[in-house]
């Protein structure tokens, strides 16, 4: 395996990067030479095995620098960046920025006990949209980004279907792509391309916390034409190919990376 960012003091910023999409980009980027900062959020029970999982980024011969805080929170952002700005040190800098946030209201809204609210809306879109431009900026101006930097970021099919009890998480996808496309346009002077990949019916800890999510996976495995759901891996690899030097003239692109998913 080539280690392309191997010796060029390249970091990959996850942000939610313990478990699914962000740990398997941040694994995946690792092998191929890029040193990895993680912000997470999780119980203390968990993390011994979120550690020993974080073994196999080590395995990569990479620096790997871990930290459980909540990433959403404006005033652990500001001491965040300071840190990593330590980290980074003179000469490193964040070739890429993988937003994998997935803290989102997912409830009906039509019920007696428990119904979707204006506030569940605003939560979830701050969390799984607006931070992403809030990391951004605040990486952008303390100057941590490298000169070819790649933000990267998950959507999903939910942006254009409506599935039951997924209508905040799906307003805060929609958010995301538009974020996506402005950010795309306005921090291409600075050498930032930004995209977002529309990852298919993967089964991962915040999937099955869908009402309903078994249906979704019966669907995608019946539409899908290779027969088979998109696993972390498939969109690691996305991330990576987005974070090479031959994919610096793609930005402000919403990825399909499904297999096939979405054409039938």
């Amino acid at each position: 395996m080539v280690a392309e960012f191997k010796d060029l003091n390249y970091w990959a910023l996850i942000l939610g990067g313990s478990t699914g999409l962000g740990y398997a980009s941040a694994c995946k980027l690792a092998k191929h030479g890029m040193n990895i900062i993680i912000v997470h959020r999780d119980r203390r029970s968990e993390i011994p095995d979120i550690e020993e999982a974080f073994d196999e980024i080590r395995e990569s011969g990479v620096r790997l620098e871990s930290f459980n805080v909540d990433a959403v929170q404006k005033e652990k952002r500001a001491g965040l960046v300071s840190q990593i700005a330590e980290i980074l040190g003179a000469e490193g800098k964040i070739r890429t920025m993988v937003h994998s946030i997935a803290k989102g209201n997912l409830k009906p809204m039509t019920g007696k006990e428990e119904r979707l609210e204006n506030i569940d809306f605003q939560l979830t879109i701050d969390a799984m949209a607006l931070s992403l431009y809030d990391w951004t900026q605040d990486i952008f101006r303390a100057g941590l980004f490298a000169k070819d930097a790649r933000v990267i970021s998950f959507t999903s099919e939910g942006n254009k279907k409506a599935w039951k009890n997924y209508a905040a998480v799906s307003a805060a996808k929609v958010t995301l792509e538009s974020l996506t496309r402005g950010m795309a346009l306005e921090f291409a002077p600075h050498g930032i391309r930004a995209n977002c990949i529309q990852a298919g019916i993967t089964v991962t800890r915040s999937f099955q916390m869908i009402p309903g999510n078994e249906s979704l996976r019966n669907h995608a495995l019946k539409h899908n034409p290779f027969k088979r759901l998109t696993v972390p891996k498939d969109v690691a690899n996305v991330v990576y190919l987005l974070s090479k030097d031959e994919a610096g003239w793609i930005t402000g692109t919403i990825i399909p990376v499904n297999g096939g998913e979405h054409l039938m």
